[in-house]
């Protein structure tokens, strides 16, 4: 049962009936409460097309309009408002409340769909810049399986780059593996005794910098990066042990934020088909050679056209410039956007993908743009597969900069999982609740996540630990903690739930509440961005509030009275709790 859409369909019917077109019949929640729920504002564009006045065709609607449990009316200059009386109301909540899927349907067209989040760097430790991408992906994720999609989860790990070489380089250099360039050394038997984590978080930074002014130390890097990929000994079998030695730390990072995948793969992983991308692009005619390397021309009309010289010195500028992609560098070595086409390529082997969605921060918008675009050329990926880049914008400190110590560094990821439970923490003290870790965790994380989910994906948000972690206002802790003041009621209920009777105006308001939250999951599954799914969250339990501090629900003297507020009750809490599922934010029973 979905009102807005039975409104729709009896509208509907009777314009078959008038002989005008529905084309751009559409019905919207109203922004007026007070006067109507729900209202369609066809008349005022659709007039014009029947030779009528807006208000003449919205009455002419209207007079026609006879449907048991809703009033409808007009409005200048031709709206059609329609109230809905309680009783249908009561219809519908009764059916949401026994109904698994929490009165929301499963999209008309599921897609085969792989979302790539996550992304982060085998030998560098995560830090503050890591923390959007599993967060938002994670979400999206789970918003198409609920709504009907088969997703799969894959993190993509950056395992095959520059950063590998410049590790292993400076382990050399500061002698953590002398042992593995030992002569006549057995490979296969040695291991990175001396090497932790916190080894690979001083050595990659250390040598992250003297790259930048060491330019026989970057060559040296490059070289051993090459090698990496050529499967070399010792550098290929140094390498597996960094990455199997990181990857169990990213694990336990991600699982922090409740963020799951079905595949751990990485670059590395399309290097079994770096080869045959290769061909197909050069059996295809597509590439060129350019000083050494070999590049793809991508640009479209109206791009990279050069801009004339005022003199030989001058640098060439173009408009518009997209530059061709580099697919092999001067000495045979790949290229991210390598790796990313080979990725490609390496998934539509494994599967025949309707979509596959990469999410990353806004600044790879150009690699992406590339990649795909030489996906396309080569027929790697299909002409109806959908390729699709969501950009996210950053995580700002309140002066609006992006976030960091008070010393300007990069906060480490983990800093900010500890910050926002040390600061849970203080808050469930103050409720008498201590050394409840786990619980501070989900309040935490759960706090940071609504926070960032509230904001459209594209735009950059200001991380603020003090407001994100209020129990009042548009937070994740004040939705988690009103589902658990539904628990404490139901907890103490003398009487068994029964069938829901809406009679007031704050009972109106959760069911409406309610009809907008399953509405929104639609929105947000075609916008790719989870801020409506928040709000409207926020608004049924902002609705639930106002109910609870109006009506002593326990005391409630009317047992049918009080047996209808009870599953009332129930129905938020498991509507409330459906949606921070879907958001990937933990529920907790008490606070």
């Amino acid at each position: 049962m979905d009102i807005r859409e039975d409104i729709r369909r009896e509208i509907e019917k009777v314009l078959i009936e008038m002989d005008l077109s529905a084309d751009k019949l559409s019905v919207s929640f109203s922004n007026l409460p007070e006067l109507c729920d729900f209202q369609t504002n066809f008349a005022l564009v659709a007039a014009k097309n029947f030779n009528m006045k807006p208000i003449e065709l919205a009455n002419a609607i209207v007079d026609k309009l006879n449907v048991k449990g809703m009033k409808f009316s007009v409005a200048m200059p031709g709206f059609i408002n329609i109230k809905v009386d309680n009783a249908v109301l009561s219809d519908y909540a009764n059916e949401v409340l026994g109904d698994e899927r929490f009165g929301v349907s499963k999209v008309l067209n599921p897609r085969k769909i792989l979302i790539d989040y996550g992304g982060a760097n085998v030998a560098k430790e995560l830090h503050v810049g890591h923390l959007r991408s599993p967060i938002i992906g994670e979400a999206l994720k789970r918003l198409h399986r609920f709504l009907g999609d088969y997703v799969v989860a894959d993190t993509h790990l950056g395992d095959w780059g520059l950063q590998m070489g410049l590790t292993i380089l400076q382990l050399k250099n500061d002698g953590f593996l002398d042992e593995f360039f030992e002569k006549n050394a057995k490979i296969s038997e040695i291991s990175l005794k001396n090497v932790t984590l916190d080894t690979l978080n001083e050595e990659y930074p250390k040598a992250s910098k003297r790259k930048d002014v060491d330019e026989e130390f970057k060559k040296l890097a490059d070289t051993y990066t090459l090698y990496i990929q050529q499967k070399k000994e010792p550098y290929f079998t140094i390498y597996k042990q960094i990455r199997e030695l990181s990857v169990e730390e990213i694990k336990k990072n991600y699982e922090m934020l409740n963020a799951y995948f079905d595949y751990w793969y990485g670059e590395s992983d399309a290097d079994a088909y770096i080869q045959e991308t290769l061909d197909i692009f050069e059996k295809k005619e597509l590439l060129r050679e350019s000083d050494g390397a070999l590049v793809v021309d991508i640009a479209e009309e109206g791009e990279h056209i050069p801009i004339p010289k005022k003199s030989e010195d001058e640098v060439q500028r173009y408009k518009n410039p997209m530059p061709p992609a580099i697919l092999k560098k001067y000495n045979g070595g790949v290229l991210y956007v390598t790796t990313e086409i080979a990725t490609i390529l390496m998934r539509n082997k494994m599967d025949n993908f309707d979509e596959m969605i990469y999410l990353t921060d806004n600044r790879q918008g150009n690699h992406f743009v590339q990649a795909f675009r030489c996906a396309k050329k080569a027929g790697i990926s299909p002409e109806n597969q959908v390729l699709k880049h969501i950009a996210f914008g950053t995580m700002n400190g309140k002066d609006g900069k992006p976030f960091k110590t008070r010393s300007g560094e990069t906060i480490k990821f983990k800093d900010v999982i500890n910050l926002l439970i040390d600061k849970a923490s203080e808050k469930l003290k103050a409720n008498g609740i201590e050394n409840d870790r786990e619980l501070a965790r989900k309040i935490g994380v759960g706090a940071m996540k609504f926070g960032d989910l509230s904001n459209i994906i594209s735009k950059d948000y200001v991380f603020d630990i003090d407001k994100f972690l209020s129990f009042d206002g548009k937070t994740g802790p004040y939705i988690q903690y009103t589902i658990a003041r539904i628990n404490s009621i139901l907890e103490k209920k003398d009487v068994e739930e029964g069938v829901i009777h809406i009679s007031t105006k704050e009972e109106r308001e959760i069911i409406l509440a309610l009809l907008k939250l399953n509405s929104a999951y639609f929105v947000s599954y075609d916008d790719y961005s989870l801020n409506l799914i928040c709000s409207s969250t926020f608004d049924l339990a902002k609705a639930f509030s106002t109910l609870y501090n109006n009506t002593k629900i326990l005391s409630e003297k009317d047992i049918e009275k009080k047996r209808s507020l009870l599953s009332l009750c129930r129905l938020v809490k498991k509507s409330l709790s459906n949606a921070l599922d879907v958001l990937g934010i933990d529920v907790v029973e008490k606070m």
